[in-house]
């Protein structure tokens, strides 16, 4: 099975990895075919074994090597196919940024009391399986409204990347959806 690990905390503050040496890691780690993608924590490699229990492997070993800990949340190439298809909003974007928020799990319903709670302004929050979206209409991430409120209710549980990139990947690694979405030029 082919998995992308979205890596939370790489290459933000003090937590600074070069990719030669996550690859390295994640080879140790006698995962095959092992590439990186952009150097925002994005490791892309091939396992067998349950999702859940490689991420946790994976965790460890990182944990281990880097000297602090770093979250990972795996998916699918199928699922990576997925969520750069999934349109979670209607009318125009134009000028705007959609992110994904890649969650553990999907969100319990106190979770999702807190989302529907959140002060939106123009931004807009959708939940679909363990991905949040979030079309953040400001065009600045730390901008708008939603940026520090979204932040406290994912907590450490989350980690975020544009669309775009996630796009970029589904068509990378082979599972693009069929065909460009209006939602593929944030």
């Amino acid at each position: 099975m082919r998995y992308i690990a979205f890596l939370r905390a790489i290459n933000v503050g003090n937590h600074v990895v070069k990719m030669d040496r996550l690859r390295k890691i994640f080879e140790s780690m006698r995962l095959r075919n092992v590439e990186t993608f952009i150097a925002s924590g994005n490791v892309i490699f091939e396992a067998a074994g349950d999702a859940r229990a490689l991420e946790r492997r994976i965790e460890k070993a990182l944990a281990s090597a880097l000297g602090y800990e770093v979250e990972v949340f795996l998916r699918s190439v199928d699922e990576i196919a997925a969520i750069a298809a999934h349109e979670p909003f209607e009318g125009p974007i134009d000028g705007c940024t959609l992110y994904v928020v890649f969650l553990k799990d999907s969100p319990g319903p106190a979770a999702r009391k807190q989302f529907g709670a959140l002060r939106l302004d123009d931004d807009g929050l959708h939940i679909n399986k363990r991905e949040v979206y979030w079309l953040c209409r400001s065009g600045r991430l730390t901008d708008s409204v939603v940026a520090v409120p979204l932040g406290k209710v994912v907590g450490n549980g989350g980690t975020m990347r544009n669309v775009t990139t996630v796009r970029k990947l589904a068509v990378k690694y082979g599972s693009a959806p069929a065909k460009a979405t209006r939602a593929s030029r944030t």
